[in-house]
């Protein structure tokens, strides 16, 4: 086993995590096996978590601090430990996702992150990250939790056509992300709307974009590349965006005939789902 002595807590919130736990674990007096039967996994496992080999889940940290009376130590800090786990160029967009009082998208290709089912965003975080896509699914997971906050965000999302045609993970994957979408149907504070291939160009056509809004900060605009993420409150930028922006809402299907075309699409191209 590696030597947790070794480790430096300021390391990482990883690392911290991992040296908080062994500290804990001993001040009862648990062995990893111990722990683990308590908690229902393996006495490996908390040892990988404890040398910082295995990334703590949400659900693996309600456990631990259930089973050591830990006063919710745990489930604040696995936020930060998944938070880590993002892209660091991603990292500073993550952390003003979190704070905003609105967002708005649009999605060229892909479903946003916010929207994602498990096996839609392991499949394509499996192509960039093969030897990461645990951590990496679990890190976009726990961004999705701002959605179920009592102040959560609201959230409108403009989906190109595209989005529901590129197929990720195969058929039964895209039938369960399609259908992910409806469930917000009735949600009054997502919006989705399709903007569909017929309606030629659109103030869109250079791509996906963010606009997030702010209670007491200026309006952000985030867009990225291939492996860098750009923001900026320029008035200008945010201004000629949030114009682009609503006349794409404009232009693309209600958020109604944009439910019916999902639908269409669900059991047409990827088979009825029942």
């Amino acid at each position: 086993m590696a030597n947790i002595q070794t480790l430096d807590p300021d390391a990482s919130p990883l690392a911290y995590y991992g040296g908080e736990l062994r500290r804990r674990r001993e001040a009862q007096k648990l062995t990893q096996p111990q722990l683990g039967d308590i908690i229902f996994c393996t006495g490996s496992l908390i040892g990988q978590v404890e040398t910082t080999r295995k990334i703590p889940t949400r659900d693996f940290s309600e456990r631990l601090d259930a089973a050591l009376g830990t006063d919710g130590t745990f489930s604040r800090l696995v936020g930060l430990v998944l938070r880590s786990q993002l892209p660091t160029w991603f990292q500073p967009y993550a952390d003003m996702e979190a704070k905003a009082a609105y967002i708005s998208t649009y999605q060229a290709q892909v479903v946003y992150g916010l929207l994602q089912t498990e096996e839609y965003a392991r499949a394509l975080l499996r192509v960039e990250h093969p030897h990461r896509v645990e951590e990496m699914v679990a890190a976009r997971l726990e961004r999705q939790r701002i959605l179920k906050r009592k102040d959560a965000p609201p959230l409108w999302v403009v989906l190109s056509e595209a989005a529901l045609l590129q197929e990720v993970g195969g058929h039964a994957v895209m039938r369960k992300q399609l259908a992910r979408l409806l469930e917000f149907e009735d949600d009054p504070w997502v919006q989705i709307q399709v903007v569909p291939f017929t309606v030629g160009q659109h103030t869109a056509m250079m791509g996906s974009f963010n606009l997030l809004r702010f209670d007491d900060d200026p309006d952000l605009f985030y867009v990225e590349s291939y492996d860098q993420g750009h923001m900026t409150a320029n008035p200008s930028v945010i201004k000629e965006r949030s114009v682009g922006y609503a006349r794409l809402q404009a232009t693309a299907l209600s958020p109604e005939d944009s439910a019916t075309l999902i639908t269409r699409v669900m059991e047409e191209r990827y088979g009825n789902h029942s």
